[in-house]
């Protein structure tokens, strides 16, 4: 059984440009009075993968488990896949026919390790830090050293995706 004994907050934002494109995301971790931010760039993806990465890295980011976190996201795709429990019946069916099951597995296995409760902020609208991980996730998708989103990439190759998401 997880113990639940400390409260992190976790910031974050998705982009790319094109859709698909080239992107990242951005990630503030906030413990008390700590604070780190974690982005990267991906050659050919999709917003709303990034919007997931951002969370599965941050979340990953933890460095124990029983942690209670408080996620803020821009992202309906995101928030609403976990507070209606849609994700949940998605992986009972084995995430067939639903795009990005990679991610979504890679996120439950780090969601279960936690107390996490999401937050559903609106984009561009001055949170300060949403339009920050907004920054790093746009600065990130124009670096000159971008990563293969190998699962978008391979599940493009083998008709999984169209062209958006």
């Amino acid at each position: 059984m997880v113990k639940f004994d400390a409260m992190v907050e976790l910031f974050t934002d998705g982009a790319a440009k094109g859709n698909p494109g080239p992107g990242g995301y951005g990630v503030i971790l906030r413990y008390g009075k700590h604070e780190k931010e974690i982005s990267e760039g991906f050659r050919l993806t999709t917003n709303n993968r990034m919007e997931l990465m951002a969370v599965c890295v941050g979340l990953e980011a933890l460095t124990r488990p029983g942690l209670e976190v408080v996620v803020y996201s821009d992202s309906r795709y995101v928030v609403d896949a976990v507070d209606k429990k849609w994700v949940f019946g998605w992986e009972r069916k084995g995430f067939a026919k639903k795009k990005n099951p990679d991610l979504w597995a890679r996120f439950l296995k780090s969601y279960r390790q936690h107390k996490v409760r999401f937050v559903w902020i609106k984009g561009h609208d001055g949170h300060p830090e949403n339009e920050r991980c907004d920054q790093l996730a746009v600065q990130a998708s124009y670096g000159r050293h971008l990563l293969t989103d190998s699962g978008y990439e391979e599940g493009l190759n083998s008709g999984m995706f169209d062209d958006q998401d």
